[in-house]
């Protein structure tokens, strides 16, 4: 009687640990309208950035994607490229972001003359304070919509390589975040 009290409680505490354990890592990504995680990483234009510095001056756009020199982000780097004066004509800082070295995104951004900062995150803990690493270890192809004041107002998880410098400028204008002047 001992023996099965023993391993039913067992069973028990460890089926509650899983689902404490499952329900934390649900919740630890962030949601639209909570506060975007900060970050500072080195992007393929050398310089260094952070969610902070552009906190209460302009909205930011952070399109992740999965790995650098695939058939799928270059895609995705050429149709964004291509919709670069749209982009532009909207006050906004915008980057990619991937789990690549600095060299790698670099040598991307040079190679498909990509007019954004690639943003290198090696040691993926930008990927995973947004919540996008997937389980082989890749980000996965999601666009983050930040505002001024830094609240996430759209995550899209359905970004179509072809038509993604399209789909950005149709959400930043459903947004309705600010075109220059």
């Amino acid at each position: 009687m001992n023996e099965w009290y023993s391993t039913e409680l067992c069973m028990k505490l460890t089926t509650l640990l899983l689902a404490l354990f499952i329900s934390h890592i649900v919740t630890a990504a962030p949601q639209e309208g909570d506060l975007a995680p900060n970050f500072e990483l080195q992007a393929s234009d050398d310089e260094i950035y952070t969610l902070a510095q552009f906190r209460g001056k302009q909205p930011v756009v952070i399109s992740f994607f999965p790995k650098a020199f695939t058939g799928g982000w270059t895609a995705q780097c050429k149709a964004l490229r291509d919709s670069d004066r749209e982009i532009k004509n909207y006050d906004v800082a915008y980057f990619m972001a991937s789990t690549d070295t600095l060299e790698d995104n670099t040598d991307f951004a040079e190679k498909n003359g990509a007019t954004f900062p690639i943003l290198a995150d090696p040691n993926k803990t930008m990927c995973e304070a947004y919540g996008v690493l997937s389980a082989r270890g890749y980000a996965n192809r999601w666009t983050f919509y930040i505002d001024k004041a830094g609240v996430i107002q759209k995550i899209d998880k359905q970004v179509n390589v072809r038509e993604a410098g399209k789909q950005l400028v149709e959400n930043m204008d459903a947004l309705n975040f600010q075109q220059e002047t």
